[in-house]
């Protein structure tokens, strides 16, 4: 069992875990949308740490060129993107940036969830010691690179599983769902290599959400 201290949370560690048929669906699409409103909750050197999701990204092998299982491509990297749903895929951008993928569908599959941004939730202190940051600013953890530097999450956690009770990340439901309504739907961000791909509408936002970036 984690013992993680959150001096600010209302005993928010013994919420569920999303159960692995929230995962395992093969609409990636449908469950980039489910994610928002979704608590993303790391737990790392004894430190909780959470952040209510914004802002997500769909990925769909093997029809999907912006994919890195594009054509069923298997690498050292992408290989868990073709476990079962409900895994960790994070991987390094850049050499700088950490970026953390949910891993969905069904085994063999490779559909994909980038979690782009997330509102910070507890333990926000923590979060800007991990970020060099004075105060809560937007910039703390809006942007994939920046919010997983806020949870702790590197490339080293690429295929923890979300499902284990003993896991330092996982994702919780709060009953705080976002409704169709509230949803932006635009193009992907970084992925003009990708020819008609780019245009197609997979990046979701919440709407109004301060956490989260405009359309380029």
């Amino acid at each position: 069992m984690i013992f993680c201290y959150a001096p600010f949370s209302i005993s928010q560690f013994s919420m569920p875990r999303l159960p692995a048929h929230f995962y395992t669906r093969e609409d990636v699409v449908k469950v980039a949308k489910d994610l928002l409103g979704k608590y993303l909750v790391t737990c790392f050197d004894g430190q909780l740490a959470s952040g209510k999701i914004v802002e997500t990204e769909a990925y769909r092998a093997p029809e999907d060129r912006a994919s890195h299982a594009w054509s069923n491509r298997r690498t050292p990297r992408t290989e868990i993107m073709f476990a079962e749903g409900g895994r960790a895929y994070v991987y390094l951008c850049y050499g700088v940036h950490h970026l953390f993928n949910v891993v969905t569908g069904p085994g063999g599959m490779a559909h994909a969830v980038l979690v782009r941004a997330v509102e910070p939730a507890e333990n926000v202190e923590v979060m800007l010691r991990r970020r060099n940051l004075r105060h809560s600013v937007r910039n703390l953890t809006a942007g994939p690179g920046a919010l997983t530097q806020a949870l702790g999450i590197r490339s080293g956690h690429s295929g923890l599983s979300l499902l284990d009770p003993a896991g330092p990340v996982w994702l919780e439901d709060r009953g705080e769902p976002v409704f169709e309504k509230n949803i932006i739907a635009s193009p992907r961000v970084g992925v003009a290599y990708a020819g008609e791909c780019a245009h197609w509408p997979w990046r979701f936002r919440v709407e109004g959400s301060a956490w989260t970036s405009p359309a380029k």
